[in-house]
């Protein structure tokens, strides 16, 4: 490895999609749409959450920070990639690269451990409703909230200085449309073990010991509802937990398949594909599965629409 010429890099290119020129259009109009309906979702869910009183509870909490980590995680790649679409230049600079896994290990951990927060949320709520006021007390909820991006500031960070001592030689091409560490780590000409063993290690820790506790929240709140007998109890348990599994199991399984169960017969296409949908797809889908479809997003969307109404009437 050391025997090797150790040029400095000082731009990535970016590969972006695979996609023929004569769909490019059709694919940056599609992105563009997906990336528009994430960025006002997410941004109406915060103006709503800010504005009603109503809805300044744990959970409208929760959801606040996620989806402010839906926006943000979304424009980490994004906008890049839409430029790359309409542009010929595809180069990235390498602080530019680096600086974008950062904040791309930073908000996809953050959703990871908010997700953890709201699972456990729902789990008070339904399973011990009388001391639910009692249990999420402000001073948890603030815990619940600042651990998270505490955690996920220092494993960002750990990543990417593991990467940031890396030497890269001739070849900067990456063929991805962000960079991503494990393809960052195919272009070095360093010895990668360490990363590859905090990836697997710290990065497992990071996922799995999350996924599980969402699961066994989900679980328990299954079972609790389902002890009341009755079709209107199932009818609950499915709606309350249904859709927020959909999300949790695109999010996780995706990034499970691609960073902790690697497969070499894996094509470049197929992990590109898998990386869209939690990075793009996920982000897009949230405000719908958590809020949009909630009825106390709705009913503050009419009360603080007929506020405004009135407020111009006068």
């Amino acid at each position: 490895m050391t025997g090797r010429n150790q040029t400095t890099i000082s731009e990535f290119l970016l590969l972006g999609l695979p996609i023929k020129s004569e769909h490019q259009n059709l694919f940056y109009a599609l992105f563009l749409a997906m990336y528009v309906t994430t960025v006002l979702g997410n941004l109406l869910i915060l103006v709503l959450i800010c504005l009603d009183p109503h809805l300044h509870t744990p959970m409208y909490l929760f959801l606040s920070n996620l989806s402010f980590s839906d926006l943000c995680f979304s424009s980490v790649t994004m906008p890049k990639l839409l430029q790359n679409m309409q542009s010929q230049d595809l180069s990235i600079p390498y602080a530019g690269c680096l600086t974008q896994m950062y904040f791309f290990l930073f908000f996809a951990d953050l959703e990871d451990f908010l997700l953890v927060a709201m699972a456990y949320d729902r789990y008070m709520a339904i399973c011990f409703p009388l001391h639910y006021t009692t249990i999420m007390s402000p001073r948890l909820c603030l815990f619940l909230v600042l651990l998270p991006w505490i955690l996920t500031t220092f494993h960002a960070m750990l990543h990417t200085l593991l990467m940031a001592r890396l030497h890269f030689c001739e070849d900067n091409v990456i063929p991805h449309f962000f960079c991503d560490s494990s393809a960052l780590l195919k272009l070095s000409c360093s010895d990668t073990r360490v990363n590859e063993l905090v990836i697997f290690f710290v990065g497992g820790l990071i996922i799995v010991i999350p996924f599980l506790l969402i699961i066994m929240s989900y679980a328990r709140i299954v079972s609790s509802i389902l002890k009341v007998p009755s079709a209107k109890g199932i009818c609950k348990a499915f709606s309350t937990c249904g859709s927020h599994l959909t999300v949790v199991c695109l999010f996780y399984g995706t990034i499970i398949g691609l960073y902790l169960c690697p497969s070499a017969h894996n094509s470049t296409v197929k992990e590109t594909v898998m990386s869209m949908m939690y990075t793009v797809v996920a982000p897009m889908l949230n405000p719908f599965i958590y809020s949009l479809r909630n009825r106390d997003m709705k009913g503050a969307l009419r009360r603080v629409f007929c506020k405004k109404k009135n407020a111009f009437s006068l």
